[in-house]
């Protein structure tokens, strides 16, 4: 679920989910603007994946959160 492997594409894993968040977040936003813009997403698909995501992307450093605010940290 967390990768890709035979029976789950590369777009449905949470990695993919996640890259697909990372795009849409090219500026600061709060967790509901973001959530707004990738709802209508079909890999995103449900709030449980887009939740999922987004602690994969905050345990490999690729977001933060400041202040309410959600955005990519840049290493």
């Amino acid at each position: 679920m967390i990768l890709p492997t035979k029976h789950i594409s590369t777009r449905h894993s949470l990695l993919g989910v996640g890259a697909t968040i990372i795009e849409h977040l090219y500026h600061p936003r709060t967790i509901t603007s973001l959530w707004d813009v990738v709802s209508a997403i079909p890999e995103v698909a449900t709030f449980e994946r887009f939740v999922l995501a987004l602690d994969l992307l905050y345990m490999i450093g690729a977001v933060e959160m400041d202040e309410g605010l959600l955005y990519r940290c840049h290493q």
